[in-house]
């Protein structure tokens, strides 16, 4: 997981490529708009979705907070890092462009630095 941190943070990288839909059709519906994610981020997301990484009993609300307080992430176990990798991942399914918007705003990058400390204090 931790070998996406340079990738997913080079300088110019953007995790959402573009957007599609959103267009009227013939039948007068509009078409959801949906992001066309770089592919690094559908490759990080795709790892972060294995069961190994997932906290299947998290609650979205109480992971979200988490989430946004910095100082509880500088000090996360590593269940507490799979319930905010789970809400990070899951929130797509409420809101297009959430992953995009988890990277952007340094989330993933908190949550993947903590978690290069913790290994690094297991080789210790």
């Amino acid at each position: 997981m931790t070998a996406f941190l340079p990738r997913l943070y080079s300088k110019g990288f953007v995790p959402i490529e573009s957007w599609s839909g959103g267009e009227k059709q013939e039948d007068g519906s509009i078409t959801l708009p949906y992001p066309n994610y770089n592919s690094v981020v559908e490759e990080f997301f795709r790892c972060a979705g294995r069961e190994c990484w997932l906290d299947y009993g998290y609650k979205p609300e109480q992971a979200s907070q988490m989430l946004r307080d910095e100082n509880l992430i500088k000090t996360a176990s590593l269940p507490q890092l799979k319930t905010m990798l789970t809400f990070c991942l899951r929130g797509e399914r409420f809101s297009d462009g959430h992953c995009g918007k988890m990277i952007e705003q340094g989330y993933i990058r908190r949550l993947l630095e903590r978690l290069n400390e913790i290994k690094s204090e297991q080789v210790k």
